[in-house]
This record gives structure tokens, C-alpha cells and sequence, in this order.
């Protein structure tokens, strides 16, 4: 891992330093290998306290100042500290700039800012939580900062969620209040403080599924581990971090938080999806029932009229039960039309053409459509190139062409065909053919424009849509 990454790496869990010191942190880089010049890379605030530092100060610069705690610092390889309770800003704040060596070398500075005038009052969980984040700032110096494994950060706990105190022989010495009320929720009776936590957690986690697969191995506090522990119907997510002093362990710090809400929702919003996906199916299957029924019915008919009106029906139901088909399958209500229209142009020909082999491409992409838009646009795209087969072509031989184009909020969609063009004084509004009708009519709907012009380059027609889409 370079320098690069590892600071990354390290910004990603910082929130937990500053919650734990209740205080500002701020990282220097150095620009120069001689620590002349650092540039603030980056700040966080503390959740647990007061800001001290009112202004973001993201890209300032420290230049050519040798006496500045943070050159000093660096240049040292220790902490170095102002003189206490200094004001800034006519606020009594502490500053540490600690050195973060690598390799037995700085490759940054990490600035703490503690605002005094509004440190809490000193119990326990101020004790415990500063012991905490001393020896991380220990191990910070010697770049040993826990890096906590990549994690659902909608659910990862931070300090404020509950914090458990490990020590080494694997006892709770103290237990946040947040933390004591998810462990009851889980079941745990009595204090908290006292177990071992190993034996707690498994206790707690008997005869549950969801559970870290290395827990049994890990807990002990070897290594930074993430994990969950559903029980009664509560859930609690931890995250086991080892504290190191120079030569020994510390124990671990472990947060949790009270999963339980966010759980229960996300079961809801699955089964909501799950239940709106089967919708999507059973219209599917039944429109595809309905196109079967209307396809036996042609069959039993004698007039060709009649046979080719039922034909046309079946086609439009199919269209509609293509975009019910690919919604069944997705988690939003968003259609990637360009699958919706190849499974469209690959039946035209086989429906149209009565003579001769049709061939139907689309060229460019409709990207994703709004679902309440992509049935219409189905049945449009079916009707445009039903009638490009039909009229176009005379159902012999051909090629129709559909070419949507994206840009800017529209929808740019061309059917082209290599036909016979439109008929000599062709005016669209004048036809009484049902589909055009159609068309002009969900075209209408969508609050688009319907274009219907001969081919300026070569023998043919052009169908030309625009539709306004989000």
C-alpha cells in the first residue's frame, strides 16, 4: 500500500479519533521532502464535542514556518504541543500535531484540536473514551492506526452508537450506555461490565445464522473484525478493533450499534421489491395468456380481415408484455428499452412479412427509460415498424432501421425503411388507420412530436419521434 492510499485508507476511519479525543482533526501533507511546505488535505469534526475550528481550512498552506507545531512535529518525529488551553479565536483550545511515521519516516502530520471551553464533564465514558484515544494516537504515530475492513457504511457504528472496552484478558472494563441498551435488546441480562466479551457475544449469538464467518476464530481481538448478531428480534453490528501499545497488546475497542430499525426496513423494501417484481410477472403471463387467446381466435376465422385486425391485437399485447418481462426483473422502476426493442424488431418481420425476409437493426441506444413511459414507447416502435414492413416494404424483402438518439433531456427516435415512400399528397391527421392512430395518439400522451417525411437521399420513409425524458 503506498502513502497515498494508507492516508486514504486512514481518512476513512479518522471520524472515530476525532469522536473518541473530542476533537478536530486536520491533515498536513508535506510538499516537500524537507517539510517546508504542507497543504491541508483534509478535516473532520467531532460528533461526541464542540468544534474548535469554525472555518474549513481545506487547502491552506503552511510555508517556511520553522516553529509552527506541526513543522516541528514533523522534523522530530514526536508530538508537539501548544502551550495549554491557547485561544483561538478567543476560544481555550489544545493542539497536538502528531507525527504519522511509516516505515520510520513522516509522510504526514495529523493536527487535534480540542475546544476546552466546551469539554464535558470527566465519568467514565470520558475516561475511557480519551484512555482510547490515546493509544490511538500511539499507534497512529506509528502508523499502526486500525484499518477497519471496507464495510456498508449505512450501517458501519461510530462512536456515538456504543463503545465497548476490552481488556486484554478479554474483559468488558466499560460499556457505553447505547452499547448496554443493544445488549439488552439482544437479550443480555445482568451488567455488562465484567463479562468477557467473547463469551457474551457467543452466548448471545447461539442458534443465530447471521453471524461473521472468522467470529469464532477472531474474537479474541487478533484482528480488526466486522460482524453482525441478530437474536429476539433485535439486531446489534460490531466492529472489533485491537489496541496496541509499543511492545503489548491493549485489548480492543469495540463498537456496536443497534441495527434493529435499519434491518426491519430493509426487509420491508425487499419484500416491497420482491412483491412489485411478481406484479410485473403475473401481468406478463396473463397479457402473454391474452396474445395466445387472440392467436387461437385468428386461427378459427375465415375472413382475412378479421384474421389480420385479431393479428395486429396480439402483436400490441406482446409489445406491452415485453416491458412488464423486463421490469419482473429489475429492483427499479426503469426500463433499458434497447432490450425491450430487439426483442421487438426480432418478431416484426416474422409477423409482417408475407413475402420475402424483413430484416430489422437498431442502431444507437435508448439508454434507460421511465416505466411509465416505456410501454407506450413499446407500442409505438411496434406500430412504426409494423407499418414500415406493411406500407413500406409491401411485406417483401427490406430493412427497417431504428435509430434512437439521447441528448439533452430527449429522445430523438428514427424508423427508417428502404420502401416506397409516402404516397403523393400525404398529410399525417388525414389516415384513418387504426395504427396511426394510435401512434399519433401515445405520442400525443407523451408529450412528443410525430414527424412522418420521405427519405431526401435514397427511396424510402422516415418516421421521426421526439420525446421529452427525464
Amino acid at each position: 500500500m503506498t502513502d497515498d492510499e494508507w492516508l486514504e485508507a486512514f481518512q476513512s476511519g479518522w471520524q472515530m479519533l476525532a469522536d473518541l479525543s473530542f476533537s478536530d482533526l486536520v491533515l498536513w501533507k508535506p510538499l516537500t521532502e524537507d517539510g517546508d511546505i504542507f497543504r491541508c488535505e483534509a478535516q473532520v469534526r467531532p460528533v461526541t464535542g464542540p468544534t474548535a475550528l469554525e472555518e474549513d481550512i481545506v487547502g491552506e498552506l503552511i510555508e517556511y514556518e520553522t516553529d509552527h507545531q506541526v513543522t516541528v512535529a514533523f522534523m522530530t518525529h514526536e508530538i508537539a504541543e501548544t502551550s495549554d488551553n491557547a485561544l483561538s479565536a478567543g476560544i481555550p483550545v489544545d493542539v497536538w500535531a502528531i507525527p504519522v511515521l511509516r516505515h520510520d519516516r513522516p509522510v504526514a502530520v495529523i493536527e487535534r484540536h480540542t475546544n476546552q471551553m466546551g469539554m464535558r464533564a470527566t465519568g467514565a465514558l470520558e475516561e475511557n473514551y480519551l484512555e482510547a484515544a490515546e493509544i490511538l494516537t500511539q499507534m497512529l504515530m506509528r502508523g499502526e492506526f486500525p484499518i477497519v475492513p471496507p464495510s456498508d457504511k449505512a450501517l458501519a457504528p461510530r462512536v456515538a452508537d456504543g463503545v465497548l472496552r476490552v481488556q486484554p484478558d478479554g474483559t468488558i472494563s466499560y460499556a457505553s450506555p447505547n452499547a448496554i441498551t443493544g445488549y439488552r435488546r439482544l437479550g443480555a441480562i445482568g451488567d455488562i461490565e465484567g463479562e468477557r466479551f467473547r463469551d457474551l457475544t457467543r452466548h448471545l449469538r447461539q442458534g443465530v445464522e447471521s453471524v461473521g464467518q472468522t467470529v469464532n476464530a477472531d474474537i479474541d481481538g487478533r484482528l480488526s473484525l466486522e460482524f453482525d448478531v441478530e437474536a429476539q428480534g433485535a439486531s446489534m453490528r460490531f466492529v472489533v478493533l485491537p489496541l496496541w501499545l509499543e511492545f503489548t497488546t491493549a485489548g480492543m475497542l469495540v463498537l456496536c450499534r443497534d441495527t434493529t430499525d435499519l434491518r426491519r426496513r430493509d426487509r420491508m423494501l425487499v419484500t416491497k421489491d420482491a412483491t412489485i417484481r411478481e406484479i410485473h410477472h403475473r401481468v406478463k403471463n396473463n397479457l402473454q395468456t391474452v396474445a395466445a387467446l387472440l392467436r387461437m381466435q385468428s386461427r378459427r376465422l375465415k375472413s382475412e380481415e378479421g384474421k389480420e385486425a385479431l393479428r395486429d391485437a396480439m402483436r400490441r399485447v406482446s409489445s406491452i408484455a415485453l416491458v412488464h418481462e423486463t421490469l419482473s426483473y429489475s429492483l427499479v422502476e426503469e426500463v433499458p428499452f434497447d432490450d425491450v426493442c430487439d426483442k421487438i424488431l426480432a418478431t416484426v418481420g416474422d409477423l409482417a412479412a408475407s413475402d420475402g425476409t424483413v430484416r430489422a437493426v437498431r442502431r444507437g441506444s435508448f439508454g434507460v427509460i421511465p416505466a411509465e413511459m416505456a410501454t407506450s414507447l413499446s407500442m409505438v416502435v411496434t406500430e412504426l415498424c409494423q407499418n414500415a414492413v406493411e406500407h413500406g416494404l409491401d411485406s417483401s424483402s427490406g430493412l427497417v432501421e431504428v435509430c434512437p438518439q439521447r441528448r439533452d433531456g430527449s429522445l430523438t427516435l428514427e424508423i427508417i425503411d428502404g420502401g416506397n415512400g409516402l404516397p403523393e399528397g400525404f398529410k399525417l391527421g388525414n389516415q384513418t388507420s387504426l395504427g396511426l392512430s394510435i401512434i399519433s395518439t401515445l405520442i400525443h400522451d407523451l408529450n412528443g412530436t410525430l414527424e412522418l417525411k420521405n427519405r431526401e437521399d435514397t427511396q424510402g420513409t422516415v418516421a421521426r419521434i421526439v420525446l421529452p425524458v427525464p
